[in-house]
């Protein structure tokens, strides 16, 4: 991991999310709120529609920079901040983009700054991971 500078990009992928991959989801965390795959529910609280679980989008953007870092234990923090949900249709389902960017780097670790997005709207904000570099 030598050699980073700010702005360098370690990572970037999309994931494709469908209303298989959010029931899959509540089994694994055992979070079974119907708004997460029930349209009907999801309306009846002002919802646009079926929302992917915040904890997996967030997964889902740590999970970006695991090939890069190697061993995960180099993973210092992790922090985001939910701003617009990720709306999961039916057929088409979502994809979510997320990029890692090199946001500072200092003798013993990097800040990696995660973008990540939905149809192009930003779905967290401060987004970041600290890892050790050395």
């Amino acid at each position: 991991m030598t050699g980073l500078a700010v702005g360098d990009v370690v990572a970037e992928r999309t994931v494709h999310l469908t209303r298989d991959s959010l029931v899959r989801y509540a089994g694994a965390s055992g979070d079974f709120n119907p708004i997460h795959y029930r349209d009907d529910v999801a309306a009846s609280v002002g919802l646009p529609g079926v929302l992917a679980h915040g904890m997996l989008t967030m997964g889902l953007a740590v999970g970006t920079i695991q090939s890069w870092v190697g061993d995960t234990a180099r993973i210092l923090e992790y922090g985001v901040r939910f701003t617009k949900p990720v709306v999961v249709d039916a057929e088409a389902g979502a994809d979510v983009t997320v990029v890692a960017k090199v946001g500072a780097v200092d003798d013993e670790s990097a800040r990696i700054d995660l973008t990540v997005s939905h149809e192009g709207t930003t779905v967290l904000v401060k987004a970041q991971v600290r890892v050790r570099t050395v």
